[in-house]
């Protein structure tokens, strides 16, 4: 019986992220919007306006998501020891996940807020609230734009980008909001936006709460195929079957995978090697950068408690 087992280590990656152009991206981005949180805030006191101080806290939960996505980042590059063999790789899910979580409870305090001004609406500055706006269009627009070329690479880069860009659409609700109010006095408007402004967060956090929480309990990554994996595996010369297959993610960029492979039993070390070299490079166009392989021979009686 023919057992070996292989770690490939190689970095063959088809998408790399760019990690100085990212950093600028989120230092950038955490400094703007911080700025807009603190006009939003004063201008929404000033004026009275729950959409813009509820605006502001979900800007602010984007400035703690992106502080928490950069350092997530930054220990990407912390180099694996004897306690965490793989480094810190998996904050950058944590990350996903943590700020998920913070985005959705935000939204119980604005939606609580709106229900009691739609009750007892409050006079408002609309032109205020439209200028306002209008600033936090460019801002999120422009920090958006600083994600957009690197956002299919990681789910933290592809949240980034959506949150920003769906600040932008909201601040453009309000900027529209903000005219009529000043045009009608329909100051029923700002809380129905502020309502609005939650089922935005929802829609766009949802899919990243349940694409983290999948990654932290290592289910398989959203963009790996399993079916493609085996027939890959058994479509390469000398591979009788594939089982004990497992494939998780070690981070927001990089996934691992761990199988049983059955060759022939004359087959010989050497072309035992070449089958897994084989393999591996083609696991690696299906986005697996991290493969452990082992061998077993025809008519091996496998099961999960001898394997």
């Amino acid at each position: 019986m023919a057992h070996s087992h292989d770690h490939d280590h190689h970095h063959h990656h088809h998408h790399p992220v760019e990690l100085t152009s990212i950093n600028r991206a989120f230092l950038v981005g955490i400094v703007l919007n911080f700025l807009f949180v603190l006009i939003e805030v004063l201008f929404g006191l000033y004026t009275h306006s729950l959409s813009l101080l509820s605006d502001a806290g979900h800007n602010l939960a984007d400035v703690g998501a992106l502080a928490i996505s950069l350092l997530a980042f930054r220990l990407l590059k912390v180099k694996p020891n004897d306690k965490y063999t793989y480094g810190y790789r998996k904050t950058s899910i944590l990350a996903a996940l943590f700020n998920a979580v913070v985005l959705l409870v935000s939204i119980g305090a604005i939606v609580y807020e709106a229900i009691h001004r739609l009750i007892n609406p409050e006079p408002l500055q609309g032109g205020t609230i439209a200028v306002v706006a209008g600033i936090g269009i460019l801002i999120n627009a422009f920090t958006a734009y600083l994600f957009a070329s690197n956002k299919e690479k990681d789910i933290n880069l592809k949240s980034a980008y959506l949150h920003l860009l769906s600040d932008a659409v909201v601040s453009l609700g309000l900027v529209i909001a903000g005219i009529i109010i000043h045009y009608t006095g329909w100051y029923w408007l700002d809380p129905v936006f502020s309502i609005i402004i939650a089922i935005v967060i929802v829609l766009g956090t949802w899919r990243l709460l349940r694409e983290s929480l999948r990654l932290s309990l290592d289910g398989v990554p959203p963009n790996i195929d399993i079916q493609k994996i085996r027939e890959k595996a058994l479509a390469t010369e000398g591979v009788l079957e594939i089982h004990h297959l497992h494939v998780w993610a070690i981070s927001t960029t990089q996934n691992a995978l761990t199988a049983h492979i059955t060759v022939e039993e004359s087959t010989t070390l050497p072309e035992t090697q070449k089958i897994k070299d084989r393999l591996k490079h083609s696991f690696e166009h299906l986005n697996i950068q991290h493969s452990t392989l082992e061998t077993e021979v025809r008519d091996t009686k496998c099961n999960e408690l001898s394997c």
